[in-house]
């Protein structure tokens, strides 16, 4: 059973739902080459999941070890957002999916500048500084599809960007949905 919210609740869910719309607005706007959304406080946010996942992923050999960075940066939100879920909370479910969304978003600019290796990486070094050191370069090198780093890019963003919106939209149902009950 859904449980009615009191005014202030509500106007505190619009609010939060105004800022992540605007965030969205403002990464959206922005080319993948700029590395806006990696310049943004949430890179930080994502920064120790993904290094953990080089840890975590590392018993597994060195495709995996590379990959888990990524994989961990992407499956923390996806978990935050499917707990929420299974707890019928679903304006926090939304929120979680958003953060997915804007986890997407952060891995295109990565994934973009395999080939390029001129963005900056932890370490103070850029891929072309060092061998072996840019997660995509060494995954798409592997794989012999590091042609392929702008349109996986793009794919990154395209999903990021409709997790974000719908996420939204969903965060709006779920906080329509819980007024109306009053």
């Amino acid at each position: 059973m859904v449980e009615p919210a009191g005014a202030g609740v509500t106007y505190a869910r619009a609010a939060f739902l105004a800022l992540l719309s605007y965030l969205t607005f403002r990464f959206l706007s922005h080319p993948i080459a700029s590395n806006y959304v990696g310049e943004s406080f949430l890179h930080l946010v994502l920064l120790p999941f993904h290094e953990a996942g080089h840890v975590l992923f590392s018993p597994f050999g060195r495709f995996l070890q590379v990959a888990g960075g990524t994989l961990m940066q992407l499956l923390v939100p996806a978990a935050v957002a499917c707990s929420f879920l299974r707890r019928r909370d679903r304006f926090a479910a939304a929120a979680g999916f958003w953060w997915l969304g804007e986890s997407l978003l952060d891995v295109a600019p990565y994934a973009d500048d395999a080939r390029a290796g001129q963005l900056m990486l932890l370490g103070g070094v850029t891929g072309s500084e060092v061998e072996d050191y840019h997660d995509w370069e060494v995954m798409l090198g592997r794989l012999n599809m590091l042609s392929w780093d702008h349109a996986l890019a793009r794919c990154f963003f395209v999903a990021g960007a409709l997790v974000m919106v719908a996420a939204l939209l969903f965060g709006v149902l779920a906080t329509w949905r819980r007024t109306a009950t009053r």
